[in-house]
């Protein structure tokens, strides 16, 4: 199990790595996306915590985009740069030390500079993803001594960036587990997640996710052998909990705009205890571009 989440984190972290090179800036050694390629480029990264933002001359210099703060004001070096850096042809009144609006200034500048030049700065526009699964589970945090599964069914609905064809999506899960003669457990979870994509094509996609918030409405019937007799007890609760219920997936686009998907899910759970059963909870389903 930990040699499977290594994996994982290293797969992660090799697709974080993708589209960076390593530039000397002022004698430091930085690994920065490039966002931008024209007459000006922008380069960019987070860095211990914050966004630090570059541009690259056609000399190929390399410098920093700037706002430092003086007696409690911002004194926006950024601005004086790249107003030099355009010869006075855009304004910089309202431009924001901001990747997109960083982006937005530098596309259009190189675009009134060459006419070859191709636009890469759209609007972000989400994409939604409606889907439906069913599969089974054996609830591995809750008491289940035989480790016996029982079906489940639900309803996701995903929103992710069609624009910048993002690997991270956030999703909003209805799941509803039945019980069985042998296991009185049932429940309906709400739940939301985050999810990213370490692999990304056309034809297929594989992800690790997370689910983060959960709210549970349970029911479970409890049954008592006191000296001979049995007595039966059934017990509501609502409960809501901030989990961390980790697992895997995959998406395999069967149309333009439609895909099947496959999930094992409840893998382990930073904030909730495995009851000592190993997770079978499996998932098959259908979801669509909306």
């Amino acid at each position: 199990m930990q040699k499977f989440i290594c994996l994982i984190c290293l797969l992660m972290s090799i697709s974080f790595l993708e589209a960076q090179e390593t530039y000397t800036v002022d004698g430091e050694q930085l690994v920065l996306k490039n966002e931008v390629d024209g007459k000006l480029d922008l380069l960019w990264n987070i860095i211990d915590g914050n966004y630090r933002y570059f541009v690259r001359t056609e000399s190929n210099r390399i410098i920093e985009l700037k706002n430092t703060k003086k007696d409690g004001k911002f004194q926006e070096e950024y601005k004086t740069l790249l107003t030099e850096l355009t010869d006075e042809s855009m304004s910089t009144k309202r431009l924001n030390l901001t990747l997109f609006s960083l982006k937005e200034f530098i596309d259009t500048y190189n675009g009134s500079v060459d006419t070859a030049y191709q636009s890469t700065a759209t609007r972000n526009k989400l994409l939604f993803r409606l889907g439906a699964f069913g599969g089974i589970t054996n609830s591995p945090f809750i008491s289940n001594p035989d480790n016996l599964t029982t079906p489940l069914f639900g309803a996701e609905l995903e929103v992710l960036d069609v624009n910048l064809i993002s690997r991270h999506a956030v999703f909003l899960q209805l799941k509803h587990v039945l019980e069985q003669d042998e296991l009185q457990y049932s429940t309906t979870e709400l739940a939301l997640g985050y999810r990213f994509r370490f692999i990304n094509k056309e034809k297929i996609s594989l992800y690790g996710h997370v689910k983060f918030a959960t709210v549970n409405f349970s029911n479970v019937v409890v049954v008592t052998d006191n000296d001979g007799t049995l007595t039966t007890e059934e017990f509501n609760e609502t409960a809501f909990d901030v989990p961390f219920i980790f697992g895997i997936g995959a998406d395999i686009r069967v149309t333009k705009n439609s895909f099947i998907t496959l999930a094992y899910n409840e893998l382990f759970a930073l904030l909730l205890d495995n009851q000592g059963n190993f997770s079978q909870d499996f998932s098959i389903g259908y979801k669509f571009n909306l």
